[in-house]
């Protein structure tokens, strides 16, 4: 049988439509991770949603003679946040966990001493990772699935080494800057203007205006249309880009 040249562009196009047709459909199921034109792996700030649902994050390092007065406030606005915490904080204040976990609130990886990872290697990054899961968990927590590097400080190598333990590594898109003291009016300030659907805002415990500034804050959010969902439920699970500023963007 002879195949004529217009045959053969036929077949070529079709071998080509079947090739595009395909490697869509395997990027529309594989989540991906961009990086930078220098190579750096970007990591989840925000989310691109227009439900209006935000999530509220503590990091956890120092005391925790604030935590009941936070989950009240939390509790108060309906609101389920994610506390990153230390491996260490975990082992000071069990009892503090265990409120944390029964107000149904989630928690994070946060390291398990403060270690910046970045000056570390993967394999030293694991051992602490899994030294503060195993004190997380023994403090009465579930293992945590979302990690948070001290200082947010992260390379490739952290990034590696949170997907290697089976974590979703967690940024911010706003940030109070709390832990600089501002008071409740210079973080209305900070956060009020700035927050859209998807962001994920930051605090901490143990500060100076933090836990009393909450319910302020919190309904200065409610107002605007906002409501709360842990990271977990925030983010998505599959079918998702990462763009350079690190949105995750459902596909």
């Amino acid at each position: 049988m002879k195949i004529y040249v217009t045959d053969k562009y036929r077949i070529i196009t079709f071998l080509l439509i079947c090739s595009i047709i395909g490697l869509g459909t395997y990027l529309a199921k594989t989540p991906s991770v961009p990086a930078s034109s220098q190579g750096k792996i970007i990591p989840i700030y925000s989310v691109s949603r227009d439900d209006s649902k935000i999530a509220i994050t503590f990091d956890c390092a120092w005391g925790s003679d604030d935590i009941d007065s936070i989950i009240k406030t939390l509790q108060k606005h309906n609101c389920k946040a994610t506390f990153f915490v230390l491996g260490s904080w975990a082992e000071k204040n069990p009892d503090a966990i265990k409120k944390l976990v029964a107000s149904g609130h989630e928690i994070g990886n946060h390291s398990y001493n403060h270690t910046h990872y970045t000056t570390l290697g993967i394999g030293e990054i694991l051992s602490d990772i899994q030294k503060a899961d195993d004190a997380i968990t023994k403090a009465g927590a579930p293992s945590p699935t979302l990690l948070r590097a001290p200082s947010g400080d992260y390379n490739n190598d952290v990034i590696n080494a949170s997907k290697e333990a089976g974590k979703e590594y967690i940024q911010w898109s706003v940030d109070s800057l709390d832990w600089k003291n501002l008071n409740c009016e210079q973080m209305l300030e900070r956060i009020i203007p700035k927050t859209q659907s998807g962001d994920i805002l930051l605090f901490h415990n143990d500060t100076a205006h933090t836990a009393e500034s909450l319910d302020r804050i919190l309904t200065e959010l409610e107002k605007k249309g906002f409501s709360f969902l842990k990271v977990s439920d925030l983010i998505y699970k599959d079918n998702y880009t990462i763009d350079h500023t690190g949105r995750q963007i459902r596909q």
